[in-house]
């Protein structure tokens, strides 16, 4: 498709998702930026207030950068997700300037405008992101002409929890650099650590850091330790399923330095390089939306006025990324061990002839004495549970040795299943998990690089996120776990699920009502 933007062509874009109202010119480089924050005089963002402030500074922001309007090609605008308020205020000012200027429009998703302004400033090619904002909190990788969810919060966004703590105790609005501040003062406190495969919950972390009753610094510094953790261990497991090499941080909670330290600790472990933009390009800002209308409107994706509503659930994941397509996506590196040792993001896997030993090794990014509890809670579970579950018929591996942070077991000779997808191997893993959930035990972990296929079985591996619970919520998120994974790394998602759904249904009684929770699961996961 020919280049639609001349040399001296500019695209305006605007953003007005949430707090902030920015409107910014991109050509070959940013032109210009400029932006107006809603502050509310106290408490948190309320939707009608934070539209009201957008539509009454909409022309001084605008007018601030558009100085030559003989040059503007294109209108970009955020369309989501969002609040949807702010979202159509901006929706009808794009409008407005698209028709008096005679140009098109381009609906711009936020989330892919924060990874693509930080691949422009970073120079990073393909990178796992990390993505912490006020409402969202997701882990995203490029593959197959999209950019794909490996994990995400399953309740609230990590800045939007941060949000609520900081109001519980009247500090100011946004919270984050207080508690940043705060939390250098500070010791640790150990608080709920809660990660289910790639994703996590901020829920119970918050209420609890909320019910403290240590000193304030004490609070700040293990709410900050524990939700950074969680963070980068999710990141981390979504690097070595991925077998990618870089890690990008965006979104306005990736200005805080503790998370970039943390980042950067488990970069340099891996082997991976390490960014974040600069903190102009954090926040929501008008330069993200301008620039990825910029290379939307290169490849000829405009919107018609007519479709131009907004769209406050809208998905990374639903976007088709035609700037990118001609990339040939490939997200596993090419064997699945190397020299006898396998390295995942939770442990050192030594395979043997017969025998498999397994040692979490400390991990320098997490506080000490977190990391020790985690460790040794998770090597003490994980031997207990393959145990039992293999006394239920579950297919694992026989434990031969457990120490403190090591377990030896017997080595399944077999394919690991994110190698060999097909529906028949993903059915014998939907038999697996089915008799799994129907022994009380949910994996924790659920993903294709965690289960081995053998002599027409699949056998579940890694059980250092698993518990015990008959609840059918802890089955939902177990269920879903799995199906994100299988999204974001395979082309043919539906053909493979009915696969997984004909295996687990058929062993497992309780199929139906967990299936269904797995669906209410996948609908939370939206612009909260």
């Amino acid at each position: 498709m020919p280049d639609m933007m001349p040399d001296d062509g500019l695209v305006l874009g605007l953003e007005g998702t949430a707090w902030n109202l920015s409107a910014a010119l991109f050509g070959e480089d940013l032109v210009a930026l400029h932006s107006s924050p809603y502050v509310p005089p106290k408490g948190g963002i309320h939707p009608r207030e934070a539209a009201q402030h957008h539509a009454s500074v909409m022309k001084e922001v605008v007018s601030r950068v558009l100085t030559e309007p003989e040059r503007i090609r294109a209108i970009a605008f955020s369309q989501g997700p969002g609040l949807g308020p702010s979202l159509r205020t901006v929706a009808t000012a794009a409008r407005a300037l698209s028709i008096a200027l005679d140009v098109p429009l381009v609906g711009v998703n936020h989330c892919v405008a924060h990874v693509e302004i930080g691949r422009w400033a970073t120079g990073f090619s393909d990178p796992i992101v990390l993505y912490a904002s006020g409402a969202n909190t997701q882990v995203l990788g490029y593959l197959n002409g999209r950019y794909r969810i490996f994990g995400e919060t399953l309740d609230i966004g990590l800045g939007n929890g941060i949000d609520k703590f900081a109001r519980s105790h009247d500090l100011p609005h946004p919270g984050g650099p207080a508690i940043e501040r705060l939390a250098r003062e500070g010791n640790y406190i150990e608080l709920p650590y809660t990660v289910k495969g790639m994703d996590l919950a901020f829920s119970g972390l918050v209420s609890a850091a909320q019910e403290s009753s240590a000193p304030l610094e004490d609070v700040c510094f293990g709410l900050q330790e524990t939700a950074f953790a969680m963070c980068v261990e999710v990141t981390e497991r979504a690097l070595a399923h991925a077998g990618k090499d870089e890690v990008l941080l965006v979104g306005g909670v990736g200005a805080n330095g503790r998370l970039q330290e943390m980042l950067r600790v488990m970069c340099e472990e891996r082997g991976a390089a390490f960014a974040v933009p600069e903190r102009t390009f954090l926040g929501d800002n008008g330069a993200m939306i301008a620039y990825t209308g910029k290379i939307m409107l290169e490849q000829g994706v405009t919107l018609p006025l007519e479709e131009s509503q907004i769209r406050p659930g809208y998905r990374a994941d639903e976007v088709e990324v035609a700037w990118r397509a001609e990339e040939p996506g490939e997200v596993f590196s090419a064997g699945p061990h190397e020299g006898g040792v396998a390295r995942g993001a939770e442990a050192v896997v030594e395979i043997g002839e017969e025998d498999v030993v397994k040692r979490r090794p400390s991990k320098r990014y997490r506080y000490p004495a977190l990391d020790r509890r985690l460790i040794a809670e998770r090597t003490r579970a994980e031997a207990r549970l393959i145990a039992t579950a293999r006394r239920a018929g579950v297919p694992t591996p026989v434990i031969r040795d457990i120490t403190a942070d090591t377990i030896v077991m017997e080595r399944i000779k077999g394919e690991v299943l994110k190698y060999v997808t097909a529906p028949e191997t993903i059915r014998l893993a939907g038999e697996a998990v089915g008799r799994l959930h129907g022994t009380g035990i949910v994996h924790g972990d659920l993903t294709t690089s965690n289960m081995i296929v053998r002599d027409g079985q699949c056998v579940l591996i890694d059980f250092g996120l698993a518990s015990t619970s008959s609840e059918v919520e802890s089955r939902g998120v177990d269920l879903h776990v799995f199906f994100q994974t299988l999204e974001s790394t395979t082309e043919n998602f539906q053909e493979l699920k009915e696969g997984f759904v004909e295996g687990y249904t058929a062993v497992f009684p309780g199929a139906g009502e967990a299936l269904a929770r797995e669906h209410e699961v996948e609908l939370r996961g939206r612009y909260l």
